[in-house]
């Protein structure tokens, strides 16, 4: 009886010693986030994390402006460009069942009368979209024309069609696979080009092939009414309500809502923790593939991959912005630690995830 008291003791330390290096995690993150509430440079924050205390969802500010209701695991934000992650991880599975080929070119999924351009005989590939390195330009040059006829919404009216007559004239700037330039229209591409090989629109294909395996439910393109309730309002840069952003032709770039519980599941995902049949292809985007402009940063499939001179670490990220959002999410798989950030403000909060991922990983150099 005597051990067994021992064993209860023992026991009791562990669990008291977790609540306490848990409450002093929620002090460090109230110390850098709760400043992007009190200064006006987020109207509501949700964030997320991952570590040895499993993982841990905190709220800060309000919804909107019309409630004092705080964001939490399942409000939703616009996730933004972090749904070029999900686009790239599309083509890795769809490359593991042997539907397509990273060295596929571009063409080959595109109706005959489209004319992908070419450079020094040299073809665009899905693998060149996937990494930022077909020389395709960030916009197209015609998107100016259907942004003027919603300019709150700036990807809703810029259709297939225009896609396809923006690559039949478009010349090429630099030699196919030279140079890192991230392209919104290249990964906007690439989404569309899954979802015709599928032959479903690119939400569906997301569900099947990603968020069903993975019960991420709130993981969408759109929203049932139910979703839209908990849909946060999102705001400019000078605190006043913003605009939804819907997306035609390049939904995947950009089209994603999500919530910091579904993003933690991906991130556990990600980070091997939840078994998944989704993993190696997961892996295959973590891959360093090409350089980027920028000494310490790589990038892999949708990944960017941020090696910090002086350690032996990888930080996988991607962050995403759009009209009244701002969001980022990072793991490091040495560590197996992870964040997500979500905002219902333009304003950037990337330096603030950095210093949670810092936070977790208290060796940090």
């Amino acid at each position: 009886m005597k051990h067994a008291t021992s064993i209860m003791a023992v026991g009791l330390c562990v669990l008291v010693s977790a609540a306490a290096a848990a409450a002093d995690l929620e002090l460090q993150i109230d110390r850098i986030v709760q400043p992007l509430i009190s200064e006006k440079k987020s109207v509501g924050i949700a964030v997320g994390t991952i570590s040895g205390e499993g993982r841990q969802v905190f709220g800060y500010g309000r919804k909107s402006l019309k409630t004092d209701e705080q964001p939490g695991g399942d409000t939703l934000f616009e996730i933004g460009s972090i749904t070029k992650v999900f686009t790239t991880l599309l083509l890795a599975d769809m490359a593991e069942d042997g539907l397509v080929k990273l060295d596929d070119p571009v063409r080959l999924y595109l109706p005959g009368s489209v004319k992908v351009p070419t450079r020094g005989g040299k073809e665009i590939t899905l693998l060149h979209l996937a990494t930022h390195t077909s020389s395709l330009p960030r916009l197209p040059y015609n998107f100016l024309a259907s942004q003027l006829r919603s300019w709150r919404n700036p990807y809703l009216h810029y259709t297939a069609e225009l896609m396809y007559s923006f690559l039949s004239a478009h010349e090429l700037r630099r030699d196919i696979g030279a140079r890192y330039e991230y392209s919104n229209f290249a990964i906007g591409l690439l989404g569309h080009v899954l979802a015709r090989c599928a032959n479903m629109d690119y939400d569906k294909l997301l569900v099947r092939r990603i968020c069903d395996p993975l019960e991420m439910n709130d993981t969408r393109a759109a929203l049932s009414p139910e979703q839209r309730l908990r849909l946060a309002q999102g705001h400019t840069i000078w605190g006043k309500p913003g605009w939804n952003w819907d997306f035609d032709a390049l939904a995947g770039a950009g089209a994603l809502r999500s919530t910091v519980n579904d993003l933690l599941v991906f991130l556990s995902a990600n980070l091997g923790l939840t078994k998944t049949d989704l993993l190696s292809a997961m892996q295959a985007c973590h891959a360093p593939r090409h350089e980027t402009d920028l000494e310490e940063i790589r990038i892999g499939l949708g990944w960017h991959i941020l090696e910090p001179i002086g350690t032996d670490r990888q930080i996988v990220w991607h962050n995403g912005c759009t009209g009244g959002y701002h969001s980022y999410i990072g793991f490091i798989k040495e560590t197996q630690t992870g964040v997500v950030v979500l905002s219902n403000s333009v304003n950037p909060i990337e330096a603030a995830a950095m210093e949670i991922l810092k936070l977790l990983n208290p060796d940090w150099e």
